[in-house]
């Protein structure tokens, strides 16, 4: 297949499932029926099968089940303008199934896939899950492209089969206190305490130590770091901690649920903060967090990974996504749409569907991506994007903006940016 503006050549027509509940439906119903007779096919195939494996149930189906459907939407637009050109038109078909945010259920369930013949597996959003994956991955020669998934340690195994599109959580660490300090520095202000809450499990710890380490090599103390369960039902206890004898940002790791606690024990407390500011965080950034946030999180900050705004192709991806799903994309779903995407050119390009040859030419892929990016798709030896990158989102006039770095910005940035003030 011929690139075109360094994705996947562009479908004449989309056909997209009107509804969600249609999509899912849609979705699970292709589970469990056999991949070209469980054997991986070759340059012969008549089809060729990517697994998605991802939460569609659970806390974090919200964010599982538009990547489900964004992977659809990108097989789709692909079998809709030819299919694999170079396998005689072959369709790609997506395989859907749902890990319940379990490594072990992701593990069997892989496993399954790639015996009933996946040339090629995606996933999954959380780390642990993916860790089991690329084990599985590893041991069966299959592809698998990570779309979300930040814990450093899965690609530290010297794996061939493994490849990460989005930044590790040492890189989002890293990138978020660079920010952080940049965006102090030019709006003037003395920001010398930084006090942080983040998960327990190994994403918020990976994230944590990456930020918490850069922050102080920049100048910058953390007197307080403190671990929390996510599966708590009241945070303010953790929230006192963090800024117990005074800090000037309150960094923040974890996911929606528990972020919005943590939103809430923040407008209780009042701390004399002058932001809060996400790390990797991923409910900060999501629109449900302005109906369900304290003043509508208005202030909010958060550096993460991001649909690239300012990108013609990106905007029309996400205005497709939105009509067809009936919400508006997440980051993590265009990072499944790239995932597909990058299997999709190295298929092409291998002119085969045997897993091996598109693991050698993923190794080299060069796709532009839709989400935020230091130019195209560049996997290291290890498998990771060296590329990937992310940018500082804010909550604004009731909407999430980009707003930092400047070349990526809809706007300008607000800070300081007390969380309980009503002017932000």
């Amino acid at each position: 297949m011929k690139k075109e503006e360094g994705t996947v050549k562009a479908a004449t027509k989309l056909i997209l499932v009107p509804t969600v509940a249609a999509s899912l439906l849609a979705l699970v119903g292709c589970q469990g029926s056999a991949a070209l007779g469980g054997d991986h096919p070759d340059d012969t195939a008549k089809e060729v099968v990517i697994g998605s494996l991802h939460p569609l149930s659970g806390a974090n189906a919200a964010d599982g089940q538009q990547m489900s459907f964004a992977a659809q939407m990108a097989v789709d637009e692909i079998n809709e303008a030819g299919g694999i050109e170079s396998l005689d038109g072959a369709p790609l078909r997506i395989e859907s199934v749902d890990t319940k945010s379990e490594p072990e259920t992701a593990q069997s369930e892989a496993t399954r896939l790639i015996q009933e013949g996946a040339s090629a597996l995606i996933g999954s959003f959380e780390s642990g899950p993916s860790a089991n994956i690329s084990s599985v991955s590893e041991r069966n020669e299959v592809p698998f492209v990570m779309d979300v998934a930040a814990l450093d340690s899965i690609l530290q195994q010297g794996y061939k089969y493994s490849f990460r599109i989005q930044p590790s959580g040492s890189m989002m660490g890293e990138s978020s206190a660079e920010y952080l300090d940049q965006m102090t520095k030019d709006s003037g202000e003395d920001v010398t305490k930084v006090g942080v809450l983040y998960e327990q499990g190994n994403y918020g710890t990976a994230v944590e130590k990456a930020f918490a380490n850069r922050i102080e090599e920049l100048g910058m103390e953390v007197p307080s770091a403190i671990s929390y369960d996510p599966a708590s039902s009241d945070l303010s206890t953790q929230v006192q901690q963090a800024v117990a004898g005074g800090v000037d940002v309150l960094a923040v790791t974890g996911y929606y649920r528990d972020s919005l606690l943590i939103s809430q024990a923040i407008s209780s407390i009042a701390p004399e903060v002058k932001a809060v500011y996400g790390v990797a965080n991923g409910g900060f950034d999501q629109t449900q967090f302005i109906d369900d946030a304290p003043n509508g999180g208005a202030g909010y900050l958060n550096a993460n990974y991001r649909l690239d705004v300012t990108d013609d192709r990106a905007r029309a991806l996400s205005a497709r996504f939105d009509k067809g799903f009936g919400a508006p994309m997440r980051a993590s779903a265009a990072l499944s749409y790239d995932a597909v995407n990058v299997i999709a050119e190295a298929v092409e390009e291998a002119a085969s569907a045997d897993p091996q040859m598109i693991r050698d030419a993923i190794s080299h892929s060069d796709y532009e991506p839709v989400v935020v990016n230091d130019g195209r798709i560049d996997f290291d030896e290890t498998g990771q994007n060296s590329h990937a990158a992310v940018s500082v989102l804010q909550v604004k006039d009731g909407a999430i903006r980009t707003v930092f770095p400047n070349d990526l910005a809809e706007t300008v940035y607000t800070f300081p940016a007390p969380p309980t003030s009503a002017q932000n």
